[in-house]
């Protein structure tokens, strides 16, 4: 097994982190190839909770970020799983595994109410994720929007993510 660290970043890493994000997401046919602006937006608007970073050796080889989500309801202190990427020769080697269950620990020691991916259910519902019938997100399949609450309370109604995510695709 590879040994790698998980760590906050740092503004040493942004470059790196850059990079990292259009070489995981070149390849991906449902990727608009935005990871990269995304998460520079989010840090511009000082809305990155959580961003980590996984390291082997002093390379960065992992990323993984949470930002502020809102619901229709008005449900608060719930955040947004994403971007999530691993340098294609270290995927299938836990690394995004251990970069997720550190933003979800990060996002619980916050006090978070719970935590929004969309992605693929198999892989998410490993850390507890599910799709509920009374939550939605705009034009995806609703599999693919998944939840976790960390707290006693599930939002209802539709999700909104930071504008970031709107600009980039923009």
């Amino acid at each position: 097994m590879t040994k790698f660290s998980i760590r906050q970043e740092v503004s040493d890493d942004i470059g790196a982190i850059s990079a990292l994000l259009r070489q995981a997401f070149s390849d991906v046919p449902a990727s608009a190839q935005t990871e990269e602006e995304i998460v520079l937006a989010l840090r511009e608007a000082g809305a990155l909770t959580v961003s980590l970073v996984a390291e082997i050796q002093g390379r960065l080889v992992g990323y993984a970020a949470a930002s502020p989500v809102s619901f229709s309801d008005g449900s608060e202190y719930w955040y947004g799983l994403g971007p999530v990427a691993v340098a294609p020769m270290y995927q299938g080697r836990g690394v995004g595994s251990r970069l997720i269950q550190g933003v979800l620990d990060n996002l619980r020691h916050h006090g978070a109410a719970g935590c929004a991916v969309l992605g693929d259910p198999n892989y998410y519902g490993r850390f507890g994720f599910q799709s509920l019938p009374y939550l939605s997100f705009p034009g995806v399949t609703g599999e693919y929007f998944q939840v976790l609450p960390l707290a006693n309370n599930t939002p209802k109604g539709e999700v909104s993510y930071h504008r970031a995510f709107t600009l980039a695709s923009a």
